[in-house]
């Protein structure tokens, strides 16, 4: 940021970071306490992505516990949950032929889906902004926070957006507008899996000190018209087993496929990012998985409309960091509220949400600023949320110690007993770190894309909408340019040329030698990057607001 360009700055009770369903019900929770109480409260919420819910994307199977508490009267207010499930299936895929329907003993409570929906979480999410906006909240889409702010005393005072207008070597252009200073007697951090403010606080004030290590995967999603004949509204099939492998140090995670409404159907494979083979593709092993028949007798005739992909945070409770510092708390996934056993994040999302806003709502009625929220700790500990995820807490820790198979047993006995088995299961050995020398591996071979049930990578991306301003600062930055050519690519072969799932990063071969290339334009932002690098030389930093995907329906 240049010292010498005078910001303007505006002052809130409250600033929220990120459009998803966490900050919009931090949002809307605020004002609905300060409209039942009197209390005058202005809340301001930006969005890097264009609009509400152009960077949502998620399968969805939507628990409305948590929006039954913004708005019991979601129905009559119109929210878009009009697709309820109804039929809930889980597979294991022996093979690429073969499955076996576990019957619903062996599937645990938690995943049973009776009384959610399957639905667009973006347009739920436009949805909500809609009625925060109702509710007097300042709205800023297509502004990115790029900086913490910080008062002398070192609690959070706010956050900077980003310029426009910079170069890609940095000057200032003739559209040059410098950011703003938005600042707040508190600042809610709700930026999604990886945040990268979020990602700063947790380094700076050592929130996860005491917590287990983080783990992540990286999700993939696609929307297709579908044959109404293959079309059953509401359906929800999960799966685990092939294409990825079900033994301790494989290739672990699981698949989706939900029928939505207009006979549309979205599906994805979850690569858990604790993978060892730098060989593997998460990409490819998604389209492969595409060619099993009982997907692609869903697909048959049908036609691919979107495609998105997403890093998910799924450590548990235990890998929780303590999400508040002085004047700042960090909600949503950009914590890990997310029940992994479930495969949902947004209803607890949402939950973490109006928990921040209860407990903001009364430090700002004693009058206080910037104080570090110590009554949240309380008020989670005392919530079903808390319950939920302490519940499912070795859940994710039993699947990557014993795999799939023995993994899934050990959460189905856990959740036999409430969740109250007396082990909690710690992996020390953050996703990073796993990966063996590519020599040590055997390569992976991919069939070239069919251009039918499998594709390529940019045709992907073209469908995700994604579009940056190509002049402009790269904004995935490499600590030491000279890592990916000189260690990472003898070492692993170079992965973020497989774990990108938009065809961000490239090895281009010339007379002179290989050379590390960065497409920033293709970025679809699920920050797999920033995790999975095995040098850690990579950091995901926001580019230009309104940049990254538009994801329509998603």
């Amino acid at each position: 940021m240049d010292d010498a360009v005078q910001r303007e700055s505006m002052e809130f009770d409250v600033v929220i970071v990120g459009g998803g369903p966490g900050g919009l019900a931090t949002a809307i929770r605020l004002m609905q306490i300060a409209e039942r109480s009197g209390q005058e409260i202005s809340v301001c919420l930006v969005e890097k992505g264009s609009e509400i819910g152009a960077h949502i994307l998620s399968g969805a199977v939507f628990e409305p516990r948590a929006l039954n508490e913004l708005f019991p009267d979601w129905a009559e207010r119109g929210a878009p949950l009009t697709n309820p499930v109804t039929e809930d299936d889980v597979y294991y895929m022996v093979n690429d032929v073969n499955r076996i329907k576990v019957p619903k003993l062996f599937i645990p409570k938690d995943l049973h889906n009776h009384g959610n929906y399957a639905i667009s979480l973006g347009n739920l999410c436009r949805w909500l902004g809609e009625q925060a906006e109702a509710l007097g909240v300042n709205l800023f889409p297509g502004f990115a926070a790029s900086e913490v702010l910080y008062n002398e005393d070192g609690s959070v005072r706010g956050i900077a957006t980003g310029d426009m207008g910079v170069s890609r070597e940095g000057e200032h252009k003739g559209t040059y507008t410098p950011g703003y200073e938005l600042l707040a007697r508190y600042t809610v951090f709700a930026e999604g899996c990886r945040g990268h403010l979020g990602k700063q606080l947790i380094e700076r004030f050592a929130l996860d000190a005491d917590a287990s290590t983080q783990h992540y995967g990286i999700g993939f999603k696609e929307l297709w018209d579908v044959d109404p004949e293959n079309h059953v509204p509401g359906r929800v099939l999960h799966s685990l087993g092939w294409p990825l492998g079900h033994l301790p140090g494989q290739a672990t995670g699981g698949s989706y496929l939900y029928h939505l409404e207009n006979n549309q159907v979205s599906l994805g494979l979850i690569v858990d990012l604790c993978y060892t083979n730098p060989h593997l593709s998460p990409f490819e092993e998604f389209q492969r998985w595409k060619q099993h028949p009982l997907i692609a007798s869903v697909l048959k005739g049908g036609k691919r409309v979107s495609y998105g992909a997403r890093a998910i945070i799924k450590g548990g409770i235990q890998a929780l960091p303590k999400n508040i510092v002085p004047g700042g708390i960090l909600v949503g996934d950009d914590a890990g509220f997310l029940n992994v056993l479930k495969i949902k994040g947004s209803h607890a999302a949402m939950k973490s949400g109006i928990l921040a806003a209860d407990t903001i709502a009364a430090a700002l009625a004693r009058g206080e600023s910037h104080t570090e929220l110590t009554e949240f700790k309380e008020n989670f500990e005392a919530s079903w949320l808390y319950d939920e995820l302490h519940r499912s807490r070795n859940a994710a820790p039993s699947l990557h110690k014993f795999g799939a198979l023995m993994g899934s047993a050990a959460a189905l006995v856990d959740s036999w007993f409430g969740g109250n088995v007396a082990w909690t299961l710690k992996d020390p050995i953050p996703d990073h770190a796993t990966l063996k020398p590519a020599s040590a591996c055997k390569p992976i071979n991919y069939p070239k894309p069919d251009g039918v049930l499998s594709f390529d990578r940019l045709s992907s991306v073209f469908l995700s909408n994604t579009n940056h301003e190509e002049d402009q600062p790269c904004h995935l930055v490499l600590k030491d340019p000279s890592i990916p050519i000189q260690k990472n690519l003898p070492t692993w072969d170079e992965p973020a040329q497989r774990y990108c799932p938009a065809g961000v990063y490239e090895i281009v071969r010339e007379e002179s030698g290989p050379r590390f290339q960065i497409n920033a334009q293709n970025c679809v932002h699920c920050k797999t990057c920033d995790i999975k690098d095995p040098s850690q030389n990579i950091t995901w930093v926001v580019p230009e607001g309104a940049g990254g995907p538009n994801y329509p329906n998603m």
